[in-house]
């Protein structure tokens, strides 16, 4: 019977090809588009799981409150983690964290490596990666040990990564330290939050770390508790804790300031908290996005084919009603177009998953993930596919069997399946459906792209084109201004500077304290050491007062036990304000916390975090000691070949040293990576959408057209004109089509204002968008049900009424 079943649901589909190919088309992207991202989905949920003691490992993060402003960050001071362990049983044990780049040596192999992790000794006890050599307890208790990855051993030590613990007690030079290979381990998993090459004691850090400090907040803490039930408790003895009057006089906290430490759960950090850490967090919401446009994509194309399937119930008459003649009961006849349904979607399946491995370099791209095409052939995840191809196939059946099944014989024998009624109420309510997902894709997607545009576009307050950035790394001090100056001789170069932090993204936090006649002002900002020639550099805009000059550093002046020592700074409006001073006012005034000094010159804002946030108060104060990378301006005409030049000087000064540079331009696109893969997603997306929709009209645009043959016929008889017969036809969807507009546009005005919600910076939600995405849509309505309507008002009248 099932056989049969299946026998008779492939003849129909050959007879019927046009609907045939348009439903297994859709169906096929709808499974694909669910199997790809529910591999997204569940990479996403899977972060730090893998790790034995996940659920007793907890981050802690800081916020603190100075002169009424609030701050929050992943990272704290260097005491928090000792102090915790000694104050608090329920902590095992505590590593404090840090991911810089260095130069690593074997020999004349020297790289610039970005993924160096420093950590105190407990870190391969809390965490789970797996050391294929070496002791997880001894790996990082000396400071001349090094943990290398098993890409490592191999690019280092030519080691063959079968058996890398032949890398065991080799040396490897980090930065001017030989250090030798206490372990190996497996290269760190895509799921996880902390992603190292390298890993080494933190008190390789320098001599800055070995003091205990709450406030020099670089580091990222993590705990592992006795247990995970006493999180809860543990976090309420941490807050009591810290509002003790001998912690608040030994961080220094007065008045209405506080410093206060929260715990996050290691497994739920990259969906759940708002504080990136060592990489950038996922979101939550983008799940949610994710989830939804598959679903919707999926319902478009089981829309399509609930569409077509009752539209051909005309056709199929007479052998319904032959069946039912022959004493074919109503189970039988649902069986037999669930069977379709099944078949169709067995088909689209099978489709789905071959079409899934090909496209995974694509979605790759999109997501910015790398997934590998042995990601799709888990057993999980095919029984999910399976399961979730089951639910299809009898949804998107379901109401064409339910309704082909239940008509009574005599109607049928007598008249058919008419294409009116009950079921075009449904056909109706699933063009508006599919129409309405589509506009709101669309929209919304402009929205994201008209953001992204004005992301890309804005002033920021100076210029970040053709701004080479080159990390110093581990450059003597004595060789930094002969390198500096070596490169500013070049004429392809247009400015150097040095600076901690880059622009766009300055971590750095701080506080400073002004007096004046109106009392002491405590200003808590953001603070960024910069070298001679930022503000040219750069193209930033003086308001007030002047840029840093050579006879500053007399200022810093380290006699008599660094008694005169001071520093110059420059401030933005945004802190001048705050303060309370005009630009022309603010020259000349002290400020200072650890060293006071002048203010020489006043900044026009700019911004120099994400545009999520407002701009806020900055100091910028002039310093060699903290440069971190250089800043370069070159002659954009002529970018490569001043990128030669600059490699070449790179190399004659700092031989040992590779000349590993990088793009302003890049990190500030960084910043909004999850922004730019949205869009890229619901660019994907709304364009899958359309077609689909635009498919299953055009479809049921046909099967209406052959319906109405004969009337057509007799109305060109009677001396309708091409035009009016294409109106005709074209009408009904085009009502169907502005009605979806009418519902979708509001609900992507309020989606789209949702999401630009999360912006400082903004673009308007603009009217004449709405206008004219519903004019586009529209029209590609319009031509796909116009050929159809054009196509049968061309036909001979004598022949549709003779073949009638």
């Amino acid at each position: 019977m099932i056989k049969n079943y299946f026998k008779i649901a492939l003849r129909n589909l050959q007879k019927n090809k046009l609907y045939t190919v348009i439903n297994i088309f859709g169906l096929t992207v709808g499974l694909a588009a669910c199997l790809l991202i529910g591999v997204y989905i569940n990479h996403e949920f899977s972060y730090d799981k893998f790790n034995i003691n996940g659920n007793r490992i907890v981050r802690v993060t800081m916020e603190y409150a100075s002169a009424g402003t609030v701050n929050k960050t992943a990272t704290t001071g260097t005491r928090v983690g000792p102090q915790f362990q000694r104050m608090f049983p329920e902590v095992e044990a505590y590593a404090r964290t840090f991911i810089g780049h260095n130069v690593v040596k074997n020999g004349d192999r020297i790289f610039d490596e970005p993924g160096i992790l420093y950590a105190d000794q407990p870190f391969f006890k809390i965490f789970s990666f797996h050391l294929i050599e070496g002791d997880a307890a001894t790996a990082l208790d000396a400071p001349d040990k090094i943990v290398i990855t098993r890409s490592m051993a191999k690019k280092y030590f030519d080691i063959d990564p079968r058996n890398p613990g032949d890398a065991i007690n080799k040396v490897l030079t980090l930065g001017a330290k030989d250090l030798r290979v206490s372990a190996v381990c497996d290269d760190v998993p895509a799921n996880s939050q902390i992603k190292f090459d390298f890993a080494t004691g933190f008190l390789n850090l320098g001599d800055g770390v070995k003091q205990e400090n709450w406030w020099t907040a670089n580091w990222i803490t993590f705990l592992l508790l006795r247990d995970e039930k006493v999180l809860p408790y543990l976090q309420q003895k941490i807050d009591t804790y810290m509002q003790t009057p001998a912690i608040k006089t030994e961080a220094g906290i007065s008045g209405k300031n506080y410093l206060a430490y929260h715990l996050e759960r290691l497994t739920s950090v990259h969906l759940h908290s708002s504080l990136a850490g060592s990489e950038p967090n996922g979101s939550i919401a983008y799940i949610y996005l994710f989830v939804m446009i598959a679903l919707l994509i999926l319902v478009i194309a089981c829309a399509n084919y609930t569409n077509l399937a009752t539209a051909q119930s005309a056709g199929r008459s007479a052998e319904i009603g032959m069946r039912k003649v022959m004493g074919a009961s109503k189970r039988q006849l649902f069986l037999q177009f669930i069977g379709e349904s099944s078949t169709v979607t067995f088909i689209a399946t099978i489709l789905a998953f071959n079409l899934s491995i090909l496209l995974v370099p694509y979605f790759n791209g999109i997501t910015g993930k790398q997934f590998t095409k042995g990601m799709l052939l888990q057993p999980n995840i095919i029984i999910i596919l399976i399961i979730f191809s089951l639910l299809v196939s009898f949804f998107a059946g379901l109401y064409p069997a339910l309704v082909l099944s239940g008509k009574q014989i005599l109607g049928v024998l007598k008249s058919g399946f008419a294409f009116a009624g009950g079921n075009n109420t449904m056909r109706k309510a699933l063009i508006i459906t599919q129409f309405s997902i589509s506009v709101f894709l669309i929209i919304y997607t402009v929205i994201i792209l008209q953001q992204m545009h004005y992301m890309q576009t804005i002033n920021l307050g100076y210029d970040k084109d053709h701004i080479v950035v080159l990390p110093i790394g581990g450059m003597k001090a004595e060789n930094f201004q002969n390198v500096k100056d070596a490169i500013s001789r070049e004429p392809l170069v247009e400015g150097v500077t040095a600076s901690y932090d880059t622009p766009e993204n300055v971590q750095w936090g701080d506080g400073i304290t002004a007096t004046d006649e109106k009392g002491k002002h405590d200003i808590s900002l953001n603070a960024m050491p910069v070298d001679l020639g930022f503000i040219n550099t750069l193209k930033m805009q003086l308001v007030a007062g002047r840029d840093f000059q050579e006879q500053d550093f007399a200022l810093a002046d380290t006699s008599n036990n660094n008694t005169n020592y001071h520093l110059p700074y420059i401030i933005n409006e945004t802190l001048a304000r705050k303060i309370g001073w005009s630009p022309l006012q603010a020259i000349g005034r002290t400020i200072g916390n650890r060293t006071t000094g002048p203010v020489v010159g006043v900044v026009k804002d700019f911004n120099f975090s994400s545009l999520h946030d407002p701009i806020g108060p900055l100091v910028m104060f002039l310093s060699r000691d903290w440069a971190r990378t250089f800043l370069i301006r070159i002659d954009g005409n002529s970018v490569r070949h001043a990128l030669d030049r600059l490699g070449a000087v790179w190399k004659q000064r700092v031989p040992g040293q590779p000349f590993n540079y990088h793009f302003l331009n890049d990190d500030y696109n960084k910043l909004y990576q999850s922004e730019q893969h949205t869009s890229n997603l619901f660019s994907v997306a709304s364009s899958l959408a359309i077609i689909l929709a635009c498919l299953g009209l055009f479809g049921l645009a046909a099967f209406t057209t052959v319906q109405r043959t004969k009337e057509i016929g007799i109305r060109r008889v009677l001396g309708a004109n091409i035009t009016s017969i294409a109106l005709l036809i074209s009408k009904n969807f085009l009502q169907l089509v502005m009605l979806a507009i009418i519902i979708a546009a509001p609900l992507a005005w309020l989606a789209g204002n949702k999401w630009l919600g999360d912006f400082a910076f903004r673009v308007p939600v603009h009217a004449y968008v709405f206008i004219i995405i519903a004019a586009i849509t529209v029209l590609i309505a319009l031509c796909t049900v116009g050929y159809h309507s054009v196509k049968a008002a061309l036909m001979n009248p004598v022949r549709s009424l003779r073949a009638e």
